[in-house]
């Protein structure tokens, strides 16, 4: 146990920084977390963003990586309020002809709704699936280490490593195979023929069969409030409104754990920082932004696939082809009117959501860094074209461009969701080799900025706070 006046402080209160502070509070250390805005809860917030009585997730809406999280696993956030809604579908991706393409939690169902495509889908991903578990231990945290399973990793290491745009026309023969496997790894913010962009795609999908793609109770804010009234009741406080400046406002704690990006680092530890690390932070690369819309609608998207109807989340962008050639003009800080765009739609299976007979609907896209185009018209198009009639639905809409994003969160660099871009290289080391430590005595990183990356998963702040407690035997 460590002596009674060791203090501990967490700079930012986002699902890794809640995390990294229950850890810590968990090993005795008295612990406070301070947060710059008026709620907590940093990529998993909630709020009213439209009309009253509509709640709408403000960043992150559907988590099959908060649900597949081993740290969350071992935390009693059930007792604390969290509750998960399984749609019947995690996910739909609809096609031009009517159909949809769809990942249902049952691995056989989705082989057979493949077709031809489904020996060749069942053979790659069952393996990752059937041990689902032992996997996300081993990609939840550095990568650089000697794995638990070599034979599992290796596995999954041959499919990941692979560009998912040509690895898609090899596997699959079918377009809706195609676009289903393109819409999951679009999710890695990369050109699909960027290395090792084929890795979001088959772990989104073994993890829709493996747990699913459930949505919170209430709103993503339910994860965030969990995480706190857990820390709080372990002896926490959590200070709202306290933006942190200076490493020096933080006196003489302990510990420190900044759920920060290394921007922000680099301002609030100034001077204290070797020249040689700020300039290795500074060299960090963002990626690319969102642009977000939030509606309040008087009915259900009118999907003409009925499908999409029993999915949490949408795929909307048409053909491997159409969803490859968007997220390419993305990277090369351009946009098209036919942008590839992610669709939850929470209120058909959560009524605390809407009023009576009155449905939210949650969507992005991909835009260049920090990008000022207004995705408002391509966005809705999109969906129209999917679902005729939806536009005439739209009782009121809330649109956030990344620079909007930005200031409601400041890890959201130039609208970046993912704490830097997600490329292999900074997969490996992220944010640099000494990942979450630096070289200030006691100081450590704990955000989406370090290993395993973007996502709520809570493990970056995990693996921080774990890091933290060994260099002090405290553990």
């Amino acid at each position: 146990m460590p002596p009674a006046n060791q203090t501990a402080c967490v700079v930012g209160s986002g699902p890794n920084g809640l995390t990294a502070a229950i850890i810590l509070a968990q090993a005795g250390l008295r612990t406070t977390v301070y947060e710059a805005q008026p709620t907590i809860g940093g990529g998993a917030r909630s709020a009213a963003l439209t009309l009253p009585g509509f709640v709408h997730d403000v960043c992150s809406a559907v988590h099959p990586l908060a649900a597949s999280s081993p740290a969350f696993a071992a935390l009693p956030l059930a007792q604390h309020g969290l509750a998960w809604i399984q749609p019947p579908l995690p996910l739909a991706h609809p096609l031009d002809d009517g159909s949809a393409a769809i990942l249902a939690q049952s691995l056989e169902e989705t082989c057979t709704r493949l077709g031809s495509d489904g020996p060749a889908y069942r053979r790659a991903i069952a393996p990752l699936v059937r041990h689902w578990r032992e996997l996300v231990l081993m990609i939840e945290g550095p990568l650089l280490r000697m794995p638990a399973h070599p034979w599992l990793l290796s596995r999954f290491g041959v499919l990941a490593a692979w560009p998912a745009a040509p690895l898609a026309r090899l596997m699959f023969a079918t377009e809706p195979g195609r676009a289903l496997f393109a819409g999951n790894a679009a999710h890695s913010v990369l050109p699909l023929e960027a290395l090792g962009s084929a890795a979001f795609g088959w772990v989104l999908a073994a993890a829709g069969h493996a747990v699913g793609w459930p949505i919170p109770r209430g709103g993503s804010q339910a994860i965030a409030n969990a995480l706190a009234s857990y820390f709080e009741s372990l002896g926490g406080r959590i200070m709202v409104n306290s933006p942190i400046r200076s490493l020096d406002e933080l006196g003489d704690a302990s510990l420190i754990l900044c759920d920060v990006t290394p921007r922000q680092f680099v301002s609030i530890a100034g001077n204290r920082l070797p020249d040689r690390f700020s300039r290795k932070l500074e060299k960090y690369r963002y990626g690319p932004g969102v642009f977000k819309i939030d509606w309040a609608l008087s009915a259900p998207i009118p999907w003409k696939a009925v499908d999409c109807a029993r999915a949490g989340t949408v795929h909307v962008g048409g053909s491997l082809d159409e969803i490859a050639a968007y997220e390419r003009n993305v990277a090369g800080a351009n946009v098209s009117d036919r942008p590839f765009v992610l669709v939850a739609q929470p209120s058909l299976f959560d009524s605390t959501r809407a009023p009576a007979g009155r449905h939210t609907a949650w969507a992005y896209c991909h835009v260049p860094h920090a990008s000022t185009a207004d995705m408002t018209e391509a966005i809705e198009m999109q969906i129209e074209r999917f679902a005729p009639g939806f536009r005439q639905r739209v009782l009121a809409r809330h649109t956030m461009m990344p620079a909007d994003l930005e200031r409601h969160n400041a890890n959201l660099v130039g609208g970046d969701i993912t704490g830097g871009a997600q490329d292999l290289r900074q997969l490996l080391l992220r944010p640099t080799r000494l990942l979450y430590r630096t070289p200030l005595d006691g100081v450590y990183l704990c955000s989406s900025s370090t290993p395993p990356g973007g996502a709520v998963h809570g493990m970056c702040g995990f693996h921080a706070a774990h890091a933290a407690l060994r260099a002090r035997n405290l553990k």
